[in-house]
């Protein structure tokens, strides 16, 4: 497959070739499959084939060439979702835009990518907020007559420009090419057998690589259908699980949602039991909302770990054993290492040594724009990207993630402990609903563990304090527990623990 979508060219168009029986059968499945659902409305793949070829021509028109930087703001609507596509698939550079953003980063995001356009499916609820011109997706997207040409190739040519969360300063823009975006998403095809018969389910934003280039590239790449919902609501979700063959991506907040409306609503468990397949991403998700789900459900959530600026590095198959907290092995054509703090490679695969998660691949970005400095500083001249992720990796090169270097690497009386551990035996008590650590300037320790916890029913600090003790090694007990409403997360659920720093 060369094109970057399979939707192709018009059947009925001079411009296609001829097929015979085949191509009329391919026309069918055209016109007839809804490729993306959006509540009452969906379109088909030929409807997108059209969209495509509406979008070039208008904007081709108005003097901006495939190759040109446009921007969409990603309003929960149908027509977010297919200019999205069409934008793509018509060779242009998108940067999707998160209506939600401060005026901060969001004219820095602007001014940084410089999109010669914006498009919006309702320009009115962001009027006057940036200074580039936004126009209206109705009219843009309407049905084009004329014959529809082929779609983009698979190439080494910037395809999205996606910011980063910002958590070390503003937002920096990762260059995706399409062949980072087509490698990946035929690898985790192959890993999850994901074809042209699913549909895949999800409620994500889609200016995030996970509901974007996972949920609505994949979707449209490997042949099959979408059905987003902009707003997650557990029972529409669970409805639209049983509609077909489906695929489940979430992230952990919304299992641990689905797995409290399950225990309530029998319509939630029969959803989610018919689903083939539930994959959960973007965090860690806890054990106990997993053993939770399988039992109520009887099906297994599985994992995957992936960076904007890497897509996803591993995912757990179809048909690897049950393991607490793993994320899988690198998928098919990736390679991936752990190294120390001087980027010397570790060998231990002994699920204890940590160290810094390595890849090289495809699927690697092409570099942050405008910012060759942050690019050198991630990706050396071998090409290996360091995620800054840490893990340890077993005998079988399965990864399990303990957490992020700059704030979940706590150096604590000469060990070094990493958050997710602690997190995640925080966790296993039957009070805490959830949980956050990080380390502390200790005058003594050098770093002290500190937790932030969400509690079901009330506990005392200190019966945390001594569970975390009795279920992992000493030094990793918390030194100081501290009981509050919410932890602070961004869009996509991640907890932002530059807050619990805060006063």
């Amino acid at each position: 497959m060369t094109a970057l979508f399979p939707f192709g060219a018009d059947p009925r168009s001079p411009r296609a070739e001829s097929g015979g029986a085949e191509q009329e059968n391919r026309s069918s499945r055209a016109e007839s499959r809804g490729a993306i659902t959006v509540g009452t409305e969906h379109v088909t793949a030929l409807d997108l084939a059209h969209a495509t070829e509406a979008l070039r021509a208008r904007l081709t028109a108005a003097g901006f060439p495939p190759g040109s930087r446009i921007a969409v703001w990603t309003q929960g609507s149908l027509e977010t979702a297919v200019a999205l596509v069409a934008g793509a698939a018509a060779g242009y550079v998108l940067v999707p835009i998160d209506p939600k953003l401060g005026p901060l980063e969001l004219n820095h995001i602007v001014k940084d990518a410089a999109p010669l356009v914006a498009f919006a499916a309702d320009p009115a609820a962001v009027a006057g907020r940036i200074a580039v011109e936004t126009l209206p997706l109705t009219p843009a997207l309407r049905r084009y007559d004329g014959p529809v040409g082929p779609t983009r190739e698979v190439d080494d040519e910037p395809l999205l420009i996606l910011y980063t969360s910002g958590t070390t300063g503003l937002p920096k823009g990762a260059v995706l090419t399409a062949r980072n975006v087509a490698f990946n998403l035929d690898a985790l095809a192959r890993a999850w057998r994901w074809t042209a018969a699913d549909t895949v389910v999800h409620a994500l934003p889609l200016f995030h690589v996970h509901g974007l280039v996972l949920g609505l590239f994949g979707s449209i790449r490997v042949g099959g259908a979408l059905h987003w919902f902009p707003r997650f609501a557990p029972r529409e979700v669970a409805d639209a699980l049983r509609l077909g063959t489906t695929v489940f991506f979430a992230v952990p907040t919304m299992y641990h949602r689905l797995s409290e409306a399950a225990e309530s609503d029998p319509e939630v468990v029969h959803g989610l039991r018919h689903a083939r397949l539930l994959v959960s991403g973007s965090a860690a998700l806890p054990q106990r909302d997993q053993l939770k789900l399988e039992a109520l459900t009887g099906r297994r959530v599985i994992e995957r770990y992936g960076l904007t600026e890497t897509l996803i590095n591993c995912a757990v198959r179809l048909d690897d054993p049950p393991s607490a907290g793993v994320v899988g092995a690198a998928i098919e054509g990736i390679e991936l290492k752990l190294v120390d703090d001087q980027r010397r490679t570790l060998g231990a695969r002994d699920d204890s040594t940590l160290g810094e998660i390595a890849v090289r691949g495809p699927h690697v970005f092409a570099g942050y724009l405008n910012r060759p400095d942050a690019t050198a500083a991630v990706k050396d001249a071998d090409g290996w990207f360091f995620t800054g992720d840490l893990a340890c990796m077993n005998a079988a090169g399965q990864v399990r993630i303990v957490g992020r270097r700059a704030t979940d690497l706590i150096k604590c009386g000469g060990y070094k402990v990493g958050a997710g551990e602690v997190e995640a035996a925080l966790l296993e008590h039957p009070s805490v609903r959830e949980a956050a650590v990080l380390g502390a300037p200790d005058a003594d320790l050098g770093e002290r563990i500190v937790a932030y916890v969400v509690l079901s029913t009330p506990t005392e600090p200190q019966v945390l304090q001594d569970f975390v003790a009795s279920q992992l090694s000493p030094h990793k007990r918390p030194r100081e527990v501290h009981v509050i409403d919410e932890l602070p997360r961004n869009a996509m659920g991640k907890v932002v623990k530059a807050k619990l720093r805060l006063p």
